[in-house]
């Protein structure tokens, strides 16, 4: 039987954009979110910095791993995302920045909001009405309800709905129909 792994999400929304920002020069770049191939895994490593076990999450059957790219340079991934297609919702397992995405040196900004816009839109894509839910840290419950537009369930559930779904999938995808 395999572990279950009951993962808190701490990724922290450095700022909401329109796609990323370098955070040196303000410049903004488009993204393509796709899925994750088993090449990629190759460099997606804790020894090249990675904090989780992405073989791992890819190997789940129930679940989809994403990665965030610039357009037109689809070989650096910029964050990585977990999620698995529930009955009423997506729900998001991890959400991570790349290391050089982490920290005060970090090279660009707006890479966990961009992927949580894709969770829900992925949620309308599947019939979900946006809606996508997710475990928190409990020190990083208020920080998602002011950036996501979440709402704390109870215990460290943390929801959102369709509403604020509409805001961050307009922030980050320009002229999708829903």
């Amino acid at each position: 039987m395999k572990k279950e792994e009951n993962n808190e999400l701490d990724f922290l929304v450095d700022k909401l954009t329109n796609s990323i920002e370098n955070v040196v020069t303000g410049d903004s770049f488009q993204t393509v979110v796709s899925l994750v191939s088993t090449s990629d895994l190759k460099a997606i490593t804790k020894k090249n910095g990675w904090l989780f076990n992405w073989k791992f999450e890819h190997k789940q059957p129930e679940r989809e791993v994403y990665k965030l790219t610039i357009a037109g340079n689809q070989n650096v991934v910029q964050g990585l995302m977990c999620v698995e297609i529930k009955q009423d919702h997506v729900y998001m397992h991890l959400v991570e920045n790349a290391p050089f995405n982490r920290g005060k040196a970090k090279m660009y900004s707006g890479v966990p909001g961009n992927l949580v816009a894709f969770a829900c839109r992925l949620s309308f894509q599947r019939g979900h009405e946006g809606n996508v839910s997710f475990l928190s840290k409990t020190d990083l419950i208020d920080h998602y309800e002011k950036t996501l537009g979440a709402f704390h369930f109870g215990g460290r559930v943390m929801i959102i709905e369709t509403k604020s779904a509409i805001k961050l999938i307009n922030r980050y995808f320009k002229n999708l129909d829903l």
